[in-house]
């Protein structure tokens, strides 16, 4: 139960306004999420995930791989989009058109229309696993909208603001949940709690994330 008393997850899709540009779809994909794991699965199969490392030196909790024209990739030398997997030399899979189809229909519900995205990170969160606060801002355009997809075991978003120092909210998501921002909230701050432990019937132990991203035209 969430602290407003709201009993998780919702039965029905629904959507909230969380800020002026970030749009909560509330179990939008929630039916397709069987489907959405197998690709994931299939994608993972050649780009396996993997732990990154950060420009500091240190070592990412959260597990990682990509789909689609760029991958994003981190190491002792920076943050960066890629057109090949550093680990394999080969183009990253190509983006599913499930996938794509996900992201432009929440997009276009979000109020960000036209939106195709030629990026998409997937994130593999074990229990403990976590992401500090962050802006995404090593894309070329931010003209185009973030969307970032729940599956599996719930998680605490961490809704900041165009301020790293103000404290962020608490936005519990489900499997299913769909967070899209942007416009006047494209470089907010955002972070992930750390995982709780738990169980999931399509991830187990895990929560899978999709965030689909426009790097550039």
């Amino acid at each position: 139960m969430s602290d407003n008393g709201t009993l998780w997850p919702l039965e029905t899709p629904s959507q909230e306004g969380l800020a002026d540009g970030v749009v909560l779809l509330r179990n939008f994909c929630g039916s397709d999420a069987a489907s959405l794991l197998q690709e994931i699965d299939t994608i993972a199969a050649v780009a396996p995930f993997r732990q990154l490392t950060v420009p500091g030196g240190h070592t990412m909790s959260v597990a990682m791989t990509n789909t689609g024209t760029f991958g994003w990739t981190s190491d002792r030398a920076g943050y960066r989009y890629t057109t090949n997997d550093p680990l394999s030399d080969r183009p990253w899979q190509p983006m599913p058109r499930s996938f794509l189809a996900l992201a432009e229909l929440a997009a276009t519900e979000a109020g960000f229309a036209p939106f195709t995205p030629n990026a998409c990170l997937i994130n593999r969160y074990a229990v403990g696993a976590k992401l500090s606060l962050h802006q995404d801002k090593d894309e070329l355009d931010y003209t185009h909208p973030i969307v970032s997809v729940s599956l599996g075991l719930p998680a605490t978003f961490l809704l900041g603001s165009l301020q790293r120092s103000d404290t962020p909210r608490r936005i519990r998501i489900e499997s299913g949940d769909v967070m899209v921002w942007g416009g006047p909230a494209r470089l907010i701050y955002h972070g992930v709690a750390p995982i709780r432990p738990g169980s999931h019937p399509l991830t187990g132990s895990f929560r899978i994330n999709l965030t689909f991203r426009c790097v550039m035209h």
